[in-house]
């Protein structure tokens, strides 16, 4: 278990990607959620510090570290003031391929992780879907076996960087529910080339974050070597689930770095803000919100770098992992209010970058899962309740 203070390599990976995110200032980011231009120079230089491969094994060029280090990265990119826009830009090369280094063959890991580690290779992630939601076992799109390899068809939704992508790490179903032993089998994962001829990707309108955007997708007969299935066909989902606590706690991290990009900007402006002859910060009224949020953020990071700590030493992670990412979502989202609210009514112009941290930090409350299903989690595995759902 790790201890409550960073180890002389973690201070140096935050310094040292704190260095690059220092390149990307307030104008920047503002710029890219004003017209939706993909963070490509952000995105370019991080790849370039070789941060992609973070958590990937060394030999494919990775550095090989564990969830903690990643978690570190995520964190001081949101941080910086990049919030989610930075985030998601990275996000799925930090982690997204685990399924790939842990069920993947030789030749798959050879060929495909060096790619997205150097940033190479754009990878989307197509899980969710429109008549399913967070209900797996109920995914509709089919990838049905043709000769040497599959045909997929269906529907996904919410799925990022599918503008950009030229890979698709896509789960469908290869046996029908109904002739397998439980809901959950009979689901395959693929990573496979991402097809425009067949693959039909629309841009969802959102609240925010623009500058990486979120697609419906429409597959219609893509085409999928065999040789893409990643692992055991039918196992797809448990491949899924070993890479779900990971997901949740980089989420909970970039949350808190969220949180605290905010919580600096108002204390900032609570200095220098004068009226009735004071700095508004002199005002307990002013002041005891920022001081709550600071003390729910360092709660929710304690969690979240626990549940890290817990997922490196190979133990049983997920009540912390889910935790984790609730309390860093919530802490990340008032602490993002307060911020705003602290700046009165310049808090809604978008020059005082607060109001995009408020519209970005709803993501986290929803994404990868909601927080209702995470209390449901809890209330069953910890709390041995009754299964509610």
């Amino acid at each position: 278990m790790s201890s409550f203070w960073l180890t002389e390599e973690q201070e140096a990976i935050r310094e040292a990607v704190g260095r690059i995110c220092a390149d990307f200032d307030d104008d920047y980011w503002r710029r890219t959620d004003e017209t939706g231009e993909f963070p490509e120079a952000f995105a370019r230089a991080m790849a370039d510090g070789g941060w992609l491969g973070v958590a990937m094994p060394e030999e494919f060029g990775g550095a090989g570290l564990g969830l903690t280090e990643a978690a570190h990265v995520m964190q001081v990119v949101t941080q910086s003031g990049a919030g989610f826009s930075g985030a998601s830009a990275i996000h799925l090369n930090i982690f997204g391929l685990m399924p790939v280094v842990k069920f993947g063959t030789a030749e798959q890991k050879q060929r495909h992780l060096p790619r997205i580690i150097t940033g190479q290779d754009k990878a989307c992630f197509a899980v969710t879907e429109p008549n399913s939601g967070l209900d797996t076992a109920n995914l509709e799109t089919r990838a049905e076996r043709k000769g040497n390899g599959y045909v997929i068809n269906g529907r996904k939704i919410w799925t990022t960087m599918a503008q950009r992508a030229n890979k698709i790490l896509i789960i469908a179903r290869t046996t029908p529910k109904d002739q397998t032993a439980k809901p959950m089998q009979g689901l395959s994962l693929f990573y496979t080339d991402f097809d425009r001829a067949r693959i039909d990707a629309k841009p969802i309108p959102k609240m925010g974050r623009k500058a990486v955007e979120c697609n419906m997708l429409f597959i219609e007969d893509l085409q999928v070597p065999a040789e893409d299935l990643i692992g055991e066909e039918g196992k797809g989902f448990q491949y899924l689930i070993s890479g779900l606590n990971p997901e949740r706690v980089l989420f909970g991290a970039e949350a808190v770095g969220l949180g605290r990009a905010a919580l600096r900007k108002a204390a900032t402006y609570a200095k220098e803000r004068v009226v009735f002859g004071r700095p508004i910060g002199q005002n307990q009224g002013v002041q005891h919100p920022l001081a709550k949020s600071w003390a729910e953020l360092e709660a929710a990071n304690l969690m979240a770098f626990k549940a890290a700590a817990l997922y490196d030493a190979g133990r049983d992670c997920g009540a912390e992992a889910n935790a984790g990412k609730y309390l860093g979502a919530e802490a990340g989202f008032r602490a993002c209010e307060a911020a705003v609210l602290a700046h009165g009514g310049m808090g809604y112009a978008k020059e005082y970058d607060v109001e995009r941290y408020f519209r970005e930090a709803m993501i986290a409350r929803i994404a990868p899962v909601s927080r209702e299903m995470i209390l449901n989690f809890i209330a069953e595995k910890v709390l041995g309740l009754p299964k509610s759902y």
